[in-house]
């Protein structure tokens, strides 16, 4: 075996470390390298409607980040013991930022009146609302 190449026999490496980079004391190659110290990454983007955006959100946020928001910007900070673990949730986040950002575009979009009236709920007589 060479380096780091994952083993089909289930075996342990000379290094420690089994498939999947997870040793047999259960720390992951990321972790053993833990020295005490927070890795940090901030995030800033501008949107349309920031507060909305900040808001479909707040499901997915973790103690690890500080989410704030500023006129029409959102700035999220990121503070994580590894560097693995700070990829990921940054990752993390900028996929979950990517998707409501559409939401709330694509939700302006269907909401905006097509011929200067309301919205098309507010003008569809066809409604029934007795019931």
């Amino acid at each position: 075996m060479i380096g780091n190449e994952p083993r089909t026999d289930g075996g342990s490496r000379e290094d420690g470390t089994t498939d999947g980079g997870s040793r047999e004391d259960g720390t992951t190659d990321d972790e053993s390298h833990d020295d005490g110290t927070t890795r940090t990454a901030t995030v800033r983007t501008t949107h349309a409607d920031a507060g909305l955006v900040a808001a479909a959100l707040v499901p997915d946020n973790t103690e690890s980040m500080a989410i704030r928001v500023d006129g029409d910007a959102i700035e999220c900070a990121v503070e994580r013991r590894t560097t693995g673990g700070l990829r990921s949730t940054v990752d993390d986040y900028v996929v979950n930022l990517h998707v409501a950002d559409r939401l709330v575009d694509r939700a302006r979009a269907h909401l905006a009146p097509a011929d200067g009236g309301g919205r098309p709920s507010d003008t569809n007589a066809d409604t029934n609302t007795n019931t």
